[in-house]
């Protein structure tokens, strides 16, 4: 996969996925998927299967087709809003210094999930929140579609040319390179396809994303796909 090299002289900008990407969360959700599928009489380890590869009214075509998905939604989001209050968090190695070193106004987070969870998340690890949150009820298609890495674009007065995307899941680095950006892959041993590079880990990746936004380091250098 390739995409089209930023702007020389442009202004460059970082757009992050939160959980899986900044936000270790895994545990959390395989939790709060396990009590939604015990209140609903179902196997967690199913559920939980179907809900790492789908969005949530998918997921619940998929594993509770009889039941009213506005009831089932509401059910995960109250389970969702207590566990930001009370559930453990941990940021991935290297997120806190990463964003604290990008420079304001260049940075924002595009997430399928809603934003005042996402700032509890990053209340409860010490991140710091940037000006532009794109989250669930800001768009009407979520990844993989292009939209929600477009509005933050957009909300930034980037050029998607000149825009990074970090990202860790498959819908994700679809909808960055649907939104013709580069797309960076981490948090991972393998790489998600059709990613233009990819780090093990955050960390690992933090040196090429600040180079990136500062411009002293071509787009493409290291270890690529």
């Amino acid at each position: 996969m390739t995409a089209e090299p930023a702007r020389p002289g442009a202004k460059k900008y970082v757009l992050f996925d939160v959980d899986g990407t900044l936000v270790d969360a895994v545990d959390n959700q395989r939790r709060m998927w396990g009590e939604w599928a015990r209140r609903h009489g179902l196997d967690p380890d199913e559920v939980h299967r179907v809900a790492l590869r789908t969005r949530p009214v998918e997921t619940f075509a998929e594993v509770a087709p009889e039941r009213d998905p506005r009831q089932c939604l509401a059910v995960l989001h109250e389970l969702e809003d207590e566990d930001v209050r009370s559930g453990t968090y941990a940021a991935f190695d290297g997120a806190a210094g990463l964003l604290q070193a990008l420079p304001p106004g260049s940075w924002a987070l595009v997430t399928s999930n809603y934003e005042h969870r996402v700032r509890g998340r990053f209340a409860r690890t010490g991140l710091p929140v940037p000006e532009v949150v794109v989250d669930a009820a800001s768009v009407t298609e979520g990844k993989p579609s292009p939209v929600p890495y477009l509005l933050a674009a957009a909300r930034l007065g980037a050029d998607p040319q000149d825009c990074l995307v970090i990202e860790d899941a498959p819908s994700g680095v679809r909808s960055g390179l649907r939104a013709g950006m580069t797309v960076w892959g981490v948090n991972g041993p393998v790489a998600v396809d059709g990613v233009h590079r990819h780090f093990g880990s955050l960390r690992e990746a933090a040196e090429a994303v600040l180079a990136f936004v500062h411009g002293s380091g071509p787009a493409w250098a290291g270890r690529q796909v």
